[in-house]
């Protein structure tokens, strides 16, 4: 019996990927990629070793490789403490980020490193937009009275209050 690794996609957004987003992705992963990420080149299911700023060893060519899986000459000595050891995933990534754009040269086989730097400006957005609607809803649901402490709280949290440098309780900006 052989167990299959379940795509990692939200339940709510499972709606937005095709029936066959399986084989999709086994056909950029593995027939176009060849098992190696398309950015850096690093071997899906195997662990690498590297030095937390890119480059990594390949153990197969035996050569330090760059970012983007070129061949490197390491000049600085290297301290195998440095070294770490990661265990390389594939996934299919979509460039543009629509997950109903499907078409081969929107999507890419990138590890989990590659991924994550793809989708940096993604995540910042999406953390934003979060927080946007957080206060949002909180304004339009919240007792104004409570929305009122909170804002007198916030300051003094953050140490911007008046008479700051002034004992504990004394000066006008001192909360009670």
């Amino acid at each position: 019996m052989t167990h299959r690794i379940a795509m990692p996609i939200r339940p709510e957004n499972r709606w937005l990927y095709p029936i066959d987003w399986p084989q999709v992705s086994d056909a950029i992963r593995f027939g176009r990629a060849g098992a190696r990420c398309e950015r850096c080149a690093r071997p899906h299911r195997r662990f690498v070793a590297h030095l937390g700023d890119g480059r990594w060893w390949d153990a197969g060519a035996g050569c330090w490789r760059s970012a983007r899986g070129r061949r490197v000459a390491v000049r600085d000595r290297v301290d195998l403490a440095s070294v770490r050891a990661t265990y390389v995933v594939l996934a299919c990534a979509h460039l543009d980020h629509d997950p109903g754009h499907n078409m081969p040269g929107n999507l890419a086989a990138l590890c989990q490193r590659c991924h994550m730097l793809h989708d940096a400006a993604e995540h910042r957005w999406q953390r934003w937009w979060n927080a946007f609607r957080l206060r949002a809803l909180r304004d339009l649901y919240e007792d104004p009275r409570l929305t009122h402490e909170r804002h007198l709280r916030i300051p003094a949290s953050r140490g911007h209050r008046q008479g700051q440098g002034q004992g504990e309780g004394e000066g006008e900006g001192a909360l009670i």
